[in-house]
């Protein structure tokens, strides 16, 4: 390496950069290692613009970090393209009330906070990866989910309106089943010339929600069919154990993510679910008490809470577990949010072992 060559890299500057992400543009601040604001600038949410924020960004010098806002919805293609170009991504939460209320908002600002996050270590998170097959799992699994809620609130004004329908309806429907009153109220033939007749009105609004819930049933069976081949293919540990079932499965894999080496420890990731342990004893508060942790993933969450209730009524060691934590003056939240910290710590163990290998 000529001397030339050695001069020219101690003298390049190393830079940090902070984005502030939205919608259509995005607004990038670059700073030197020390801190002090070089650039501004606003680029469009397009592969171009982020070709070109990543060269603008290059331009003052040796990129250390950038930081990025939002890398799960507003920031995923730009995180996606540079982590593509090998730069190191920290994932940044957006500015909390108090620091804007003391330095108000504007798009230059958040990108800075975003920079300064990443220069002072306050943001270390990196960024999920998005190029495997968890975001496969992830984008089938959005809509499905969607789509059973919709199905339940068909469901329910299907209820609703055959309670308020006129007594000929009332009485054919009131008798059945969920499904079948779906099955008979699909095959009414409302007189379409008579609609200002409530009886020819609900025969029409309910053959009308049938139809929808027959539809949905068909796009959550579709969308549980592939789901299940891709957790076979990508987390068969997990499916192994025991209550885990093909929808919770689907949720750890994509709270952990494709890169779930990002996590440093079992703790993380009981953290990330929001089962980790939460320190209140203050004052004349007992020291050593904890509470329950109602941050982190309300998703994840919810799926070991569905595992550990099913493990209460069929597994004797965690109902034995149960037992002899409640003996102990435990209470039923505190136990059971034992037990999933246990289950969260096998969970963890189960998707590096899937993930790691796929």
């Amino acid at each position: 390496m000529t001397t030339t060559t050695i001069e020219q890299q101690v003298s390049t500057p190393v830079v940090v950069a902070g984005v502030d992400t939205h919608q259509r543009t995005h607004h990038a601040v670059v700073l030197t290692q020390t801190g002090a604001r070089l650039a501004d600038k606003e680029f469009e949410v397009s592969r171009t613009g982020y070709a070109a924020l990543l060269d603008w960004v290059a331009s003052h010098g040796l990129i250390a970090k950038i930081g990025v806002e939002s890398t799960g919805s507003y920031g995923a293609g730009l995180t996606i393209h540079l982590l593509a170009a090998g730069i190191e991504v920290i994932e940044v939460n957006r500015p909390d009330k108090t620091l804007r209320a003391r330095h108000g908002k504007s798009d230059v600002i958040d990108a800075e906070s975003a920079a300064r996050s990443v220069l002072n270590g306050t943001a270390t998170a990196r960024p999920k990866a998005r190029t495997g097959v968890v975001e496969a799992i992830r984008v089938i699994k959005v809509p499905r989910d969607r789509a059973v809620k919709d199905r339940s609130a068909a469901m329910e004004q299907l209820r609703d309106l055959i309670t308020t329908a006129p007594t000929t309806i009332h009485d054919d429907l009131i008798g059945l089943t969920t499904r079948q009153r779906i099955a008979r109220v699909a095959g009414y033939r409302p007189d379409q010339a008579r609609l200002d007749d409530p009886t020819q009105a609900t025969k029409q609004a309910l053959r009308m929600l049938a139809h929808r819930i027959t539809a949905l049933d068909t796009e959550i069976m579709a969308a549980d069919k592939t789901l299940r081949a891709l957790t076979r293919q990508t987390v068969p540990t997990l499916l192994e154990m025991r209550q885990v079932g093909v929808q919770t499965a689907a949720q750890f894999v994509i709270t952990a993510g494709q890169n779930i080496d990002r996590m440093h420890s079992e703790a993380a990731f009981a953290r990330l679910c929001g089962v980790s342990p939460i320190p209140a004893s203050s004052g004349h508060t007992s020291a050593g008490r904890v509470r329950l942790n109602r941050g982190g993933d309300r998703q994840a969450n919810s799926a070991l809470h569905l595992i550990i209730i099913g493990r209460l009524r069929s597994d004797p060691a965690t109902r034995e577990y149960f037992q002899r934590r409640k003996a102990e003056h435990k209470t039923t939240a505190e136990t059971i949010r034992c037990l999933k910290r246990h289950l969260a710590r096998k969970i963890y163990r189960g998707l590096k072992t899937d993930l790691l290998t796929t």
